[in-house]
């Protein structure tokens, strides 16, 4: 199994990449493959709704989002890291996201996500709620800790004085290996759910 994780900060070695690393630990101690992408300081541009990707299956913009989205099809998790910037993810992470669900059509049914937000102080729970929004609109199942997945730090490196944050990364790695080991065993028996044929409609007519 594997975990693709992205990091949104722009900072390498920063408190976010402390958070994630934690989590890494615990998948590399069940066997589960992760790979790390760090996207905050890249220079990625918004989605501008051209459609081209729904005849390209790809964007059109070709740069690390077509990159990650051949990874992405290939994971069974994926973990989305962020620090909080005005209450918000990293901006070049909301525009990596944007990009990377509306252009990719593989299916995401059943691969399992999870959020992490790292802040000063506040603004975290807006942001894991903003994060997990990407997960709910693709049918991708979301795994929790044993709180908000929020690790708390400023200056480099005091993510590590988090224990409670920490503790609940740690937590949410282990419940994520449980839902990915889960639903790999129900689609060997069940199979995926079925779908019915999407139906679009406008507020305005």
């Amino acid at each position: 199994m594997k975990v693709l994780m992205i990091n949104g900060s722009p900072r390498k070695n920063g408190n976010t990449s402390i958070a994630l690393s934690e989590m890494e630990k615990i998948f590399k101690s069940e066997g589960i493959e992760t790979e790390t992408i760090q996207i905050g300081a890249m220079n990625i541009r918004g989605c501008i709704a051209c459609g081209a990707c729904a005849e390209k299956g790809s964007c059109i913009f070709d740069d690390i989002v077509n990159e990650a989205a051949s990874k992405f099809k290939e994971a069974d998790g994926l973990v989305i890291a962020s620090p909080v910037y005005y209450a918000s993810a990293n901006g070049t992470l909301v525009s990596f996201l944007d990009r990377l669900f509306y252009s990719s059509h593989f299916d995401k049914t059943m691969k399992v996500g999870a959020s992490i937000a790292v802040a000063r102080r506040g603004g975290t729970s807006a942001t894991y709620d903003e994060l997990n929004k990407y997960f709910g609109i693709t049918g991708m199942p979301i795994a929790t800790g044993t709180y908000w997945n929020n690790v708390h730090g400023h200056a480099a490196g005091e993510a590590s004085q988090d224990l409670e944050g920490l503790h609940t990364v740690r937590a949410l790695s282990r419940n994520m290996i449980f839902l990915m080991k889960s639903i790999a065993l129900g689609k060997e028996k069940y199979g995926l759910p079925e779908k019915e044929k999407k139906i679009y409609t406008n507020f305005i007519r």
